[in-house]
């Protein structure tokens, strides 16, 4: 089984954190196929290839078709775009979960998909937070999860890695180091232990569903920046679409919108990545209105999904 670390030569933020990469020890070319260039590293292949990052749909099955070699999980490096234009490193899992089957993604993926979360993205955080402080760039970059979205679209646990916001960022030296960093220690390519490898075995095996919030998630962000916490799908506000019943005490069944197909999505998805784990729901009561609470807690009671509090997590 291998990792795909997957960059796009389009992106400053992508291609620079690959070569950062490609500059540590031990890189060998790989097969090249349908133009796009491989370097083996021992269990990890990095792929760079000159599309958009969210245009190459199934490089795990392709890889496979390939080399022969099965895929365990794939890992993006990529940009980030805020109107905020504030300087960030994010991680984030994919899917557009909430998108009916008539609309076209914006940015890759298929309506009504999310690929199983990489159960790297809670401990990459805190791994994250760690480097870029050793290496001074907090306070000036903030380090934040962001919701799931955006494709492309594979059926394998996946994460994104991302520099934002804005172009002076994207190109930032130190900004490529720690992502390249990130990617050295966390797989584990240095000689120590990989960092955020599941075992159904682990003392804590609590799973994070997030529901509710803004991209950012700052409330389920308070949870998984503690020790220990795992992390699957985390749906914001906009991958809820909820009809308004036009009155407060309306029957959760009659409520409209794809919200239910998301939570569902999003659970089979983080459930598929975490075997042996409990899933929890976490909710940001805060973002919603009584009747989106009421509703979405039946909803998740229908599927046997725990609604958690912070101490749960721990």
């Amino acid at each position: 089984m291998v990792t795909l670390v997957v960059a796009t030569t389009t992106d400053p933020a992508s291609i620079n954190p690959a070569a950062a990469l490609l500059d540590m020890l031990g890189w060998k070319p790989g097969p090249s196929f349908e133009g796009i260039r491989s370097f083996t590293n021992q269990h990890v292949r990095l792929l760079q290839h000159d599309k958009g990052i969210v245009e190459e749909d199934h490089l795990d099955a392709r890889w496979r078709d390939v080399t022969g070699e099965e895929v365990d999980e794939l890992i993006f490096l990529s940009k980030h775009t805020a109107v905020s234009n504030r300087p960030a490193l994010t991680v984030h899992p994919i899917g557009v979960p909430h998108l009916r089957d008539d609309e076209v993604p914006p940015q890759g993926g298929k309506p009504g998909w999310a690929a199983p979360p990489d159960p790297r993205i809670g401990p990459w955080l805190r791994l994250l937070k760690k480097i870029a402080n050793s290496h001074n760039l907090v306070p000036e970059f903030e380090i934040t999860l962001e919701g799931t979205h955006h494709g492309p679209e594979t059926n394998k646990p996946a994460l994104f890695v991302e520099i934002g916001s804005t172009e002076e960022y994207w190109k930032r030296p130190d900004a490529a180091k720690v992502v390249s960093l990130l990617v050295w220690e966390g797989l584990g390519l240095g000689g120590a232990p990989a960092v955020g490898n599941w075992s159904r075995e682990n003392d804590k095996n609590k799973v994070l569903l997030g529901i509710g919030g803004g991209h950012y998630a700052p409330r389920h962000m308070d949870i998984v920046l503690k020790d220990g916490v795992w992390v699957g799908h985390l749906l914001s506000g906009y991958s809820l679409p909820m009809d308004d019943p036009g009155q407060s005490k309306a029957d959760p069944s009659t409520i409209g919108g794809t919200w239910r197909k998301s939570i569902q999505v999003a659970y089979e998805a983080t459930k598929s990545a975490f075997p042996g784990g409990e899933v929890i729901a976490h909710l940001d009561h805060k973002s919603f209105k009584s009747w989106q609470k009421v509703a979405i807690a039946g909803f998740l009671n229908e599927l046997n999904i725990k609604i958690g509090k912070p101490n749960d997590f721990y």
